[in-house]
């Protein structure tokens, strides 16, 4: 059988919309990639040129 080639998607408004919501809501970049049928390197590489971060907040050590 032949292998089968990438085709390439243009992100949609709506593609764009769902990984800002779901990077805010803290959610794993591969179940985000999942969810929009992207690769987990699409997905990342895409939040990166949007400014979106997948890192959670420095917190001090020893706060309690």
């Amino acid at each position: 059988m032949a292998k089968k080639t990438a085709k390439r998607r243009e992100w949609t408004k709506e593609d764009v919309r769902m990984l800002k919501t779901l990077a805010r809501a803290k959610v794993k970049t591969t179940v985000i990639a999942r969810k929009l049928k992207r690769s987990v390197g699409a997905t990342r590489n895409k939040a990166f040129h949007l400014g979106i971060s997948f890192k959670a907040p420095r917190t001090k050590k020893g706060a309690a």
